[in-house]
């Protein structure tokens, strides 16, 4: 005897069901309409960010980076160490002499760039310190001079110092002389910062920019006056509207990219300084003091401040009317040089 199906209204239910799915699928598919998933916590926000563009708070470009941490680097500016890697990728390149008369350094910081390799890294001064502080960076060093040691190992500030980890976020390069051949990477530097249990993100506030190009002007050759081999100049290129740097007479090239270094922004920041011994200068970069801005061709003189009572401070730069100074999107570099130090632009 043949079983009689007790539930045909099931399978009944079923078909329409089935029917009318396809039917919706259908008409979503001709009409363009999507029904998007729930997000999970914090993708939304973080597709917003990157839907709108987040600008880094220093350069004022747009990238996926925007709303880290700065990270600064201790970089050498010696002729043995050139060209140097990566630093074409900074938001913002700080160089002051740190031997009186002599050597030079710089501290390159970054928020958008991710260079594949950085270096010359060479050792912390203290002079740097209150700069890094003031932007809210993680430092990172390949040792340091006794002052800056002593504030960086009192857990004074958030760093990565390559005597501690030589081997994994920093790194010697074959074929470089020592002590030039120190090296590392952004990606090792943030995964080290994460390990170490470091904020990463940035409470930076910025400074302010450009909306729009400003009228470019003619060719100038600016060019400040530190030592020998030291010596730096910036050919202002109308074209690119940018500032082309050279070094010791040579172009100044990024090793990473064999492109010659383009600053959008260069500054003049004034400042005195003086002799600890015969290798160390310390230079006054809290308080306040002279400075002038190269951008768009134009020449804005005006001042610096920095909170000497707070380290953690920002350094701001000030047109003569009293208003804060707005930079062209793109690379900054700060030249601190001495008050009575040759400067010109010509």
């Amino acid at each position: 005897m043949k079983r009689r199906n007790r539930h045909p209204w099931f399978f009944s239910l079923f078909l329409i069901l089935a029917a009318a799915a396809g039917l919706f699928l259908l008409l979503q598919k001709k009409s363009g309409f999507e029904v998007v998933p729930a997000k999970k916590e914090g993708q939304a926000q973080n597709e917003q960010f990157l839907e709108a563009g987040e600008k880094s708070p220093i350069s004022g470009l747009s990238c996926s980076n925007a709303l880290r941490r700065p990270i600064a680097i201790m970089l050498s500016d010696d002729a043995e160490a050139r060209p140097l890697s990566g630093i074409s990728e900074a938001d913002i390149v700080f160089e002051m002499q740190v031997v009186e008369s002599t050597i030079t350094r710089v501290m390159a910081v970054y928020v958008c760039g991710n260079p594949k390799e950085l270096g010359s890294v060479r050792s912390a001064r203290d002079s740097f310190i209150p700069l890094a502080r003031g932007l809210d960076a993680v430092l990172a060093h390949w040792g340091g001079e006794h002052a800056a040691l002593e504030k960086l190992n009192a857990g004074f500030m958030d760093n990565l110092d390559a005597f501690k980890d030589e081997v994994v976020t920093f790194f010697r390069k074959a074929g470089v002389p020592q002590p030039h051949n120190g090296f590392t990477s952004m990606t090792r530097l943030v995964s080290r910062a994460k390990k170490m249990g470091y904020r990463l993100e940035n409470k930076f506030a910025g400074y302010p920019h450009l909306a729009d190009k400003s009228t470019i002007s003619q060719a100038k050759t600016l060019a400040v006056g530190y030592s020998g081999i030291y010596a730096v100049k910036y050919e202002y290129d109308p074209a690119g509207n940018s500032y082309l740097r050279w070094r010791g007479g040579a172009k100044e090239i990024d090793k990473n990219s064999g492109q010659q270094l383009a600053a959008k922004n260069v500054v003049i920041m004034r400042a005195s300084s003086k002799a600890l011994n015969e290798q160390y200068n310390s230079v006054q970069v809290e308080g306040e003091g002279k400075a002038t801005v190269y951008r768009n061709g134009e020449e804005i003189s005006g001042t610096w401040k920095k909170s000497a009572g707070d380290q953690t401070s920002k350094l701001f730069f000030y047109d003569e009317k009293g208003a804060e100074i707005k930079f062209v999107p793109g690379q900054i570099w700060v030249e601190i040089v001495e008050p009575g130090q040759a400067v010109t632009y010509e």
